[in-house]
């Protein structure tokens, strides 16, 4: 891909994971946001009561972002956290991006997953192309106003 098609924009995305097991792995996914340049984290799992408060800034924080990254290991099925999340993703239609993220486990998907949804390898590149790839569709035939064409508007003549 030619180095100038993938600078789209800054995708925001949302980490999903499970707080329990996987601290590690969101903590690496935030620290790796700066070196694609692609990506800022907009908001991530969180070790909190999963009460009224958790849900409304966990939604805040999912409807605003593009792009919501499930960081799965080994236990991700059995958070109840990151399935609420999923499912919180599923209903804003954000893209949800499944990262096998502990190369010598058997990571699983979050319930709520269908089985034919890909779980991709965790390296910086393939993160990157699936970035590209879902903002590329999300935005469709639409054009950024920042690419968009500028037409003078005829001055006003006093006459």
């Amino acid at each position: 891909m030619d180095r100038h098609d993938d600078t789209l924009m800054i995708v925001k995305i949302f980490v999903s994971f499970d707080v329990e097991n996987d601290q590690d792995l969101c903590d690496e996914m935030i620290a790796s946001s700066g070196s694609l340049g692609i990506f800022e984290v907009c908001g991530s799992s969180q070790n909190a009561v999963m009460g009224d408060s958790w849900q409304q800034r966990t939604q805040r924080q999912i409807a605003g972002a593009d792009q919501v990254v499930v960081v799965c290991g080994e236990h991700t099925d059995e958070s109840e956290r990151v399935e609420a999340e999923v499912r919180m993703a599923q209903e804003h239609d954000k893209p949800v991006i499944l990262l096998w993220s502990r190369r010598e486990a058997m990571c699983k998907k979050p319930v709520g997953m269908r089985r034919d949804d890909s779980m991709y390898s965790w390296t910086l590149d393939i993160l990157r192309e699936q970035l590209i790839a879902n903002q590329r569709k999300a935005l469709g035939d639409r054009v950024p106003e920042s690419l968009k064409r500028r037409v003078p508007q005829p001055s006003q003549s006093k006459g």
